[in-house]
């Protein structure tokens, strides 16, 4: 062999080393489930705003986990999980409520699971099959401006002329806003209506629609029941604690003869998730009577864990004794609820 045909030899012989390594390291870095960034939790949440995604990061980080909260509205966020199911994104979901979990649950998209505090919670809450767990109760009101003179008592009220454009309603997209909708049409229900509900109902929502003021994205609406412009607004209960405390406010909260809609924010681990057991374990520290005293003390959240609610704060206490639940037939607005929020945004909203 000639001195070329040596170099030409010794060239590929360096190449094919190069090539084996970086090989190697690429299959390592594909393969390796031992990195920090592997084994971290990607959390689907529907209740992360307002700081709580930066809490509960920093205080997981503590706790030994590694998370990735993604705040997503909550009408928005059953529909990524089902649009995700053949290739899953997210190892946990937290804050959604019963009807949004009953859909998940007939996806087949939860992972069936039992936490380390079943037994601490009321799981008459929760999924009698065990596929999402109880953790925080928010009563959904309007809250009102302190200084607001007689004023209302029921959404009945809400269509009279002297409430035109004198209050806010959640947009149909969230939680909040879909459920105090569901909780208004129940009240009308008829088996020969459109939809489960007698014209009557139809026509006050739609009167109730109209005659209010549909939130508009990035507005301060709670500004705007504090300063008057806009006294009345919709909100779910650990917001109306959380504002008075950091606006050094007191509402005045509507509190109906028919009550007002419970909702009851649940815990689940998705199905197909390739850190199931990283995702129970930091199911169980979540849900743990001191991390939800901690989150309600944080965040004015109401507990179902029985022990961090015996040592909630008085405002706290004060709140639930200032409202009551409404009766509602879960399982029939869980039938319905997607129809309905098509109709109104279809028909009603101008």
């Amino acid at each position: 062999m000639n001195v070329r045909g040596e170099e030409v030899m010794r060239v590929k012989k360096v190449l094919s080393v190069c090539l084996a390594a970086v090989m190697a390291v690429s299959f390592v870095a594909c393969g390796s489930k031992g990195g920090s960034k592997d084994d971290s939790l990607v959390i689907y949440t529907n209740s992360g705003s307002n700081g709580r995604d930066a809490w509960l990061k920093e205080q997981a980080k503590e706790a030994g986990f590694s998370v990735e909260v993604v705040q997503i509205q909550g009408g928005d966020l059953g529909n990524r999980i089902v649009s995700e199911k053949n290739n899953v994104q997210a190892d946990l979901v937290f804050g959604l409520n019963n009807v949004e979990y009953e859909k998940l649950k007939a996806e087949d998209t939860l992972e069936k699971w039992e936490p380390e505090w079943a037994k601490e919670v009321d799981l008459s809450l929760g999924d009698k099959d065990g596929y999402y767990y109880p953790i925080v109760i928010q009563p959904l009101v309007n809250i009102m401006s302190a200084d607001l003179q007689n004023p209302p008592k029921d959404y009945t009220d809400l269509v009279n002329e002297e409430w035109k454009d004198k209050y806010t309603i959640l947009n149909f997209g969230g939680g909040t806003g879909k459920t105090i909708l569901a909780s208004l049409l129940v009240r009308y229900q008829d088996p020969n209506g459109e939809l489960g509900i007698s014209e009557e109902g139809w026509n006050f929502v739609k009167n109730w629609i109209q005659n209010g003021h549909m939130e508009s994205e990035g507005e301060d609406y709670v500004g705007a029941v504090i300063d008057g412009s806009r006294p009345i607004c919709e909100m779910w209960g650990s917001g109306v604690l959380q504002n008075e405390a950091e606006r050094d406010y007191k509402f005045q909260v509507m509190s109906p003869e028919v009550g007002v809609p419970y909702v009851t924010e649940q815990v689940a681990v998705l199905k197909g998730s390739d850190k199931t057991e990283k995702a129970i374990e930091f199911a169980n520290w979540f849900g743990s009577s001191k991390v939800q005293e901690a989150w309600m003390n944080e965040f004015g959240t109401i507990p179902c864990q029985e022990e961090a609610l015996n040592n909630a704060p008085e405002n706290v206490k004060a709140f639930l004794e200032g409202v009551h639940q409404q009766d509602i037939d879960w399982a029939f607005v869980a039938e319905h609820l997607d129809q309905w929020v098509e109709k109104v945004e279809l028909e009603f909203i101008q």
